[in-house]
Formats: C-alpha cells, structure tokens, sequence
C-alpha cells in the first residue's frame, strides 16, 4: 500500500497542479502530463521527456519506467530517442560515493520544461531547468552530519576536473562522441577523481570506464547549484552552448524561458469545449511530437555520424533521430502544416545525410550516431512528395534522385543498409518478394536471421513508395519516370488473393503459401510473412489507391464488411499467446491495433466507400478506448510522436491519409472549436455545433461558407485560412459525403 500511495505521487502532485490553475486562464503547457503511458502496455513505455521543441538537450529519469523503485543519479542528455542518459550526476549523503548512486525517489513532478524531485528517502531534492543546449540543477541537501558529494560520471570516455568546472565526454559509438562543460556556484573543500569509491584529491583526469569526477562539499552546504552545457562538437563548444543560453545561476529564468517556449509552440493549436482530460490527451501528444527529430546545430555548425565531420550549417539547421517508418504517416505532415519552417530542414537533413554517407541513398531511419536502417521500406519519399504538394521548399532534384538511389540501389531486405541482392532482382522481375516455405532455407545473406523477410509489408511499402516516387516526378515535369513508377506501384495487386481478400504471402513459383492463417502464420512479430502485425493489418496497407483495393475486393459494400470484419474478429487465442507472437500488436478492438503504425489510417478508409459515418463512430471509438490521461494512456510504442500524432489530428477532426496527395479525411472532432494557427499568420478553424460524447456524428457541413458534402477537404482548401463547420448530432447522417464522386483521391487505376 505504501509503494502504490508513493508511485501516485507524481500523479497526485499534476492533479494539483491542474486544479489550482484551473482558477486563473491555463497556459496551454498547463495541460500536458508527461506521465501519460509512462507504464506500457506491454513492451516500451513512453518517458517523461524534458526538453524544449526539438532541442538537442533532452532528459528524462534515469529508470526503466514509472514503476521503478530506483533512479540512478540525475540525467544529463539522451542521446538517442529511448536511450539512456549519456553522464550521470549523482548527488550522494555518506561514506561510500560510487560513480552512478542508484536511490528511491518521491515527490516527482516533471513539466515539459523542468522538474523536481526527493531522493533518498527524502535526504536530498534536485530542481532543474532546460535550455536548448544547456540545464541547471539546484541540488538540496536536507540532513546535516553527513558528508556531502556530486559526482559527474562519463560511462566510457574521460572527465577532467578543474577549478570551478567539469568537462569531458562520453563515447556514444565509435565515431560519436557528446561533450559536457559544468560549472558549479559554490566552492567545494575538496575535488578530484572518484577512484574506488574514493576521492583523489591528487588527480585531475581519468580516462575509460566511469571515468569519474568527485566533489566534496562542507557538512554545512545546504544547497549547489550546477549548470552545463552539452556538445557533439567539443568539450569547448559545450562552454560556448552554456554561456549563450544562460547567465549566471539562475535557474528560475530558465525555467521561464522553457515555459515561454513551450507556450508558444503548443498555443498554435488552441481549443474550447471537450473535457479537461481531453485537453490534457491532446496537448500531452502535441508535446511529444517535439521530442524528435532534435537540432544539432551549434553556433552555425554540426557533428554529422554520417562522415564523421563537423560541418557549417549554411544558415539551414541540421535535424536527425528520426524514424521515418514511423513518422511520415502523422508526424511529419503535422509539422508540414503548422511548421513548414522546421519541416524543410529536416527534409534537407535528409538530403545531406544521403550525401554525406557517400551513397546518395536518402535514409531510413537517422539517428545522431548515424543511419540504422531498421524496419523496411524507404518512407523517406512519402516525406519528400507530401512537402512538395503542399508547397514547402525542396530540392527536388536532388530529392527524387536520392530517393531513387535508395529505393534501387539498396536492398529492399528489412533492416539492412546493403547493395541489392538476389530478392532485390527477384522483386523487380516479378513485382513482390517471396516468401519462404516451412523449413525452407534463406539465400540472400542481405537479410536479418531474426527480422526476416517481412516479404508482404516489404511489398506493400514499396509499391506505395514507388507511387510516391512517380509524384515527384510528375511535381518536376519528368512524365517518363511519373508513369514507370506509377505503374510499378500496382506491384501490391502481385499478392491479393481474391479469394479471401487478403495480401498473401507467394513463394518464389508464383504459389501462396497454404495452410495459412491471416491471424497467427509467419512466426514472432509475423516476419516471415508481414512485420510487427499479421495480415488483417497489412490487409488495407495501400494507401495510395484505396479505390483501386476496393475494386479488389469486389466493390464498395464488401470493402466495408472487410472493414467491419477487420474490428469484430476476435483475437482468435487468448492473450497471453496472442502477446506472445505478436507483441506490438496491443491495443484491440478485434483485429484492429491501436498500438502499430500501418494502423492508423484504418479508421479512416469507410470515407472512400461511401460510409463516412462508420470513420466518425471508429474515430471516437479510438481515441475514448485507447488514450486516455493516466500512466497507462498509450496503447503501445509511442516512438517519439509516431503514434501521437495520430492523436493531435484525429482530436482536431481530420487525417492525412495518403502522403502524396495534398489531402485530409474528415473524422470527428473532439473539441466545440479548434484554431490551428498556420505559418502565413492565416488560421485555420473547425467549428464542430452540438458536439458532445454522444454527439459525434456529422449531420451536414461548410467548409469556407459554402456546403460541403465531401468526407475530405485538400490542402489547398486551408493552407490560406478558413472555417470547417461541422453540425454533430447523436445519430448518423448515412447520406452525408457518400457519393461516389466524393470519395478522397487515390492514384489512377486501371479499370
């Protein structure tokens, strides 16, 4: 009992928090509760992120999740969305200092901006406040008698000590290395290199594994206050990035500054009506699609993993730790929107990546220590297409020749950064990778003994990127290469089976693999076969032609009894063994999965055939079932704004479903108003009448003053400002934005 009343505490401390700025007008960043999932459902949770939007310098306790009993010292910078902090600084009450002090923690309260926390059965508190490239602590010592210490420990790299300073860095891999310089605002008695549990006063430097500084600090000190700034570049450019951002000790300016940050990134959306928890679900994940990619230019300059180089920024800021598998469907569009002067950027990140890695192959997955190429396909140009159709600045020709290169000349093979192999020329002589038969034994040594094939999500994403790839082709006037990739990107009809409506694994031969089960075949995570997810996810995983797969599956009304068999099949097994092979597959509502992202465009696909009304109710359903304001209120791995951002949009009433088409689907909102502020000064505004939790469906519509009777509104139709009416009411309007013609665009098909 008294661990559970502990681990609500921070909880507990929000809720005060919420309640005693109810009184006064709240601040948008007043709403958001990063505690939200920070229990996962089954595999990583999300983390109580402290940082300013895409800011370099990001944080969060040092434990696995909420639950932990322990946090091991206080962070310094995450260096790699999900990654541990890199440094540590433990403040320590005792005989026995060690590089990294594991204690109990209470009191806990994060904001976007800062937080606070007790340690050691309450012996010692920490504040903190973040800047782009710098923090501060104040670190308390609340008991007297006891000597008082603050280690800053590097896991594996060197740490000097000096008079007044640390500096050093720690190795995140080989070729990458982050820097810190920290300068303390009391005087310690003594100082030097932590050895053995020991402080050497004699030594000044030490080099390898935990390589420690230690300061000792007069029984009487009741308080110290540390600053420091963090680098990629050096440990001097670390020194730079702390006195640009901060002057002198104080933390509580600081603090103000994050807050006035985080206010004006989060006030561009603002909304009335909905409940308080609805607020806070909203902002919290408006506020976790900050968290990547992160900034990394310092002072004009930037450490790139993809040469090893620092490189001047040309007055274009360097953007990476982003996984695009994940973030092009939500997150990227989101920013492509509201924020198109951070989303060019990072698209010409991208650009200096591929050349910088002497390839020209456009990345999969960038991280600050470089490429990792995990999960498949090449979603860099859906990225590409949807900024160039909604009018942001790129550079298109050496956008679609890289994004060739990557999609030609690397292998198609999940998570693998190679030239192209025997399944890369099978793929473009037959239009689909091949499945391999029980016990049969793999060939091509381009592909992951544990990550499989993933032969039907490899052919699916890939016949969507070529679609993408023939728009911007078609954006620069190239007509020859717009209708050789437009052609190729039919390649997901290689694998329908018309029989069952399902995309089918085939062997080699051309022949489905049989017995097959769409639940259950293709082993841990469905690899064999698909990817994280079985078949009735990777059944409607063509986003670019949605009329044409209805075509398939044998018109408009059999595409929506798939549609409403895909959320009433049961699970099939119980829980435990359906988890067990399929463990990122959480989140049901039968079949359906909140918690991956090839779902999320799912609940949307009823507007392109001519039931709109089904969208609005599985909407609602969603967002009501699995996001909700408390430590479990993530269905699954969030992925730094992959899945939130689903959220964001869904909460305002609309969704980007095909990237590519300058074009969003209308759901049902949450909120009475939304106003989303748009970077010409513009506004945009959905005004949803008679809304309620009952009141979610459209009952007829305007978009700019004039009736609107289509499920979906361009790009075009906002990106200057205007108004979407919507009237709800508790019962469905099954006449509303069914026409045919009103469907939203999907690509050419043959007929």
């Amino acid at each position: 009992m008294n661990i559970l009343r502990k681990s609500l505490m921070p909880l507990m401390a929000c809720a005060l928090m919420v309640g005693s700025a109810t009184a006064q007008q709240k601040a948008p960043v007043d709403y958001v509760n990063p505690y939200i999932g920070n229990i996962s459902h089954l595999l990583v949770p999300t983390f109580a992120t402290v940082q300013l939007p895409n800011s370099m310098l990001r944080i969060y306790p040092a434990r696995a999740d909420y639950t932990s009993e322990r946090v091991n010292g206080l962070p310094v910078i995450v260096t790699n969305h999900r990654e541990r902090s890199a440094f540590s600084i433990s403040p320590y009450m005792g005989e026995q200092p060690q590089p990294v002090v594991a204690v109990n923690w209470d009191n806990e309260h994060i904001t976007p901006y800062s937080f606070d926390i007790e340690l050691a059965d309450n012996t010692m508190s920490a504040r903190y406040a973040v800047s782009h490239q710098s923090a501060i602590y104040d670190i308390n010592f609340l008991e007297k008698g006891q000597p008082r210490y603050i280690m800053i420990n590097s896991q594996q790299g060197a740490i000097t000590v000096g008079d007044g300073f640390v500096s050093g860095y720690q190795q995140v891999t080989q070729g990458t290395q982050v820097y810190i310089y920290a300068e303390f605002d009391t005087k310690p008695e003594a100082q030097g290199i932590l050895k053995e549990g020991k402080l050497d006063a004699t030594a000044t430097t030490a080099q390898g594994r935990n390589a420690c500084a230690a300061l000792r600090f007069a029984n009487g000190t009741s308080r110290v206050g540390v600053r420091y700034g963090v680098s990629f570049i050096s440990e001097e450019q670390a020194k730079k990035n702390l006195y640009r951002e901060q002057q002198g000790f104080n933390l509580t300016a600081v603090e103000q500054q994050g807050r006035d940050v985080w206010n004006k990134a989060l006030a561009k959306i603002a909304v009335t009506g909905g409940t308080d928890d609805q607020k806070t679900v909203m902002y919290t994940a408006y506020y976790r699609t900050f968290e990547r990619p992160v900034c990394l230019s310092e002072d004009g300059k930037y450490f790139s993993a993809y040469d090893g180089k620092i490189h001047a920024d040309g007055g274009t800021p360097f953007y990476t730790d982003d996984w695009i598998w994940d973030t092009y469907r939500a997150a990227h569009p989101l920013r492509a929107l509201i924020t198109p002067e951070v989303e060019e950027p990072i698209i010409e990140s991208y650009l200096r990546m591929a050349e910088q890695m002497g390839t020209k192959w456009m990345p999969t997955f960038p991280e600050i220590t470089g490429d990792s190429r995990r999960m498949n396909s090449n979603h860099g140009v859906a990225m590409v297409a949807d900024a160039l159709y909604k009018g942001l600045r790129v550079d298109m020709k050496r956008a679609f020749e890289y994004c060739q290169k990557g999609i030609e000349e690397k292998t198609l093979a999940p998570w693998c950064g190679n030239k192209a192999g025997w399944i890369d020329e099978f793929y473009w002589k037959n239009g689909y990778i091949p499945a391999l038969r029980e016990g049969e034994k793999e060939t091509d040594p381009n592909v992951s003994g544990f990550e499989k094939r993933q032969p039907v999500a490899v052919s699916l994403g890939t016949a969507y990127d070529l679609w993408c790839l023939s728009r911007i082709a078609a954006f620069r006037g190239d007509k020859k290469n717009a209708e050789r990739y437009l052609k190729l990107s039919r390649n997901y009809r290689t694998l329908f089976n018309s029989e069952t409506s399902f995309f089918h694994p085939k062997d080699k031969d051309g022949k489905f693999l049989e017995p097959f089960d769409y639940r259950f075949s293709g082993g841990i995570g469905a690899r064999d076969t698909y990817d994280e997810n079985n078949g009735w996810t990777y059944r409607w995983d063509v986003q670019h032609n949605m009329a044409d797969l209805i075509n398939l599956m044998g018109g408009r009304k059999k595409f929506v009894e798939n549609l409403d068999a895909t959320f009433a099949e049961p699970m099939g097994r119980g829980k435990r063994e359906f988890y067990e092979q399929l463990p990122d597959q959480t989140g049901n509502i039968g079949q359906f999965t909140m918690a991956n992202e090839p779902s999320l465009h799912i609940p949307y696909l009823y507007n392109y055939a001519g039931a709109p009304w089904k969208t609005q109710k599985r909407v609602r359903q969603v967002l009501r079932t699995w996001f909700r304001n408390d430590v479990m209120g993530i269905p699954g791995d969030e992925d730094g704004g992959g899945l939130t951002s689903f959220v964001v949009f869904s909460s305002l009433g609309f969704y980007p479903v095909t990237h590519g088409f300058a074009a969003y689907n209308i759901g049902s909102p949450l909120f009475n108003t939304a106003r989303i502020s748009l970077p010409n000064g513009k506004v945009f505004e959905i005004e949803a009448q008679n809304n309620s939790d009952e009141n979610k469906y459209i009952q007829r519509a305007t978009l700019n003053g004039k009736e609107w009777n289509k499920p979906w509104f361009s790009h075009d139709d906002i990106k200057n400002g205007g108004k979407l009416v919507l009237v709800m009411g508790k019962h469905p309007n099954k006449q509303w934005g069914v026409d045919k013609q009103a469907a939203p665009p999907s690509a050419d098909v043959e007929k």
